[in-house]
């Protein structure tokens, strides 16, 4: 059965029906206002968001490029590694 808006208004009290009353009242005045500050404000966290972006592409590129130079010796090492005769390869030689 569906609900009567008597359930309604009983359950609410008065207290319940003036704050909607309120509510509907306030609404045109209230959400221009919200939208006013909250516009600028989205646009900062925006902003910021797209600061820390650039920044991180840049660390994390130089990031990459540390990394890559890194694998680069270490395959550089492994190949002088396999080219030392058996009884030339010492730990001084693999902690270069």
């Amino acid at each position: 059965m569906a609900p009567k808006i008597t359930d309604f208004v009983e359950d609410a009290g008065a207290p319940g029906i003036i704050a909607g009353i309120g509510a509907v009242l306030l609404a045109p005045v209230l959400i221009p206002v919200i939208a006013g500050v909250g516009k600028p404000v989205a646009k900062s966290v925006i902003k910021g968001g797209l600061f820390v972006f650039e920044k991180s592409k840049g660390a994390f590129a130089e990031l990459g490029e540390t990394f890559e130079d890194i694998v680069a010796e270490a395959r550089a090492e492994m190949a002088e590694a396999k080219q030392l005769p058996a009884g030339d390869v010492t730990v001084d030689a693999m902690s270069e």
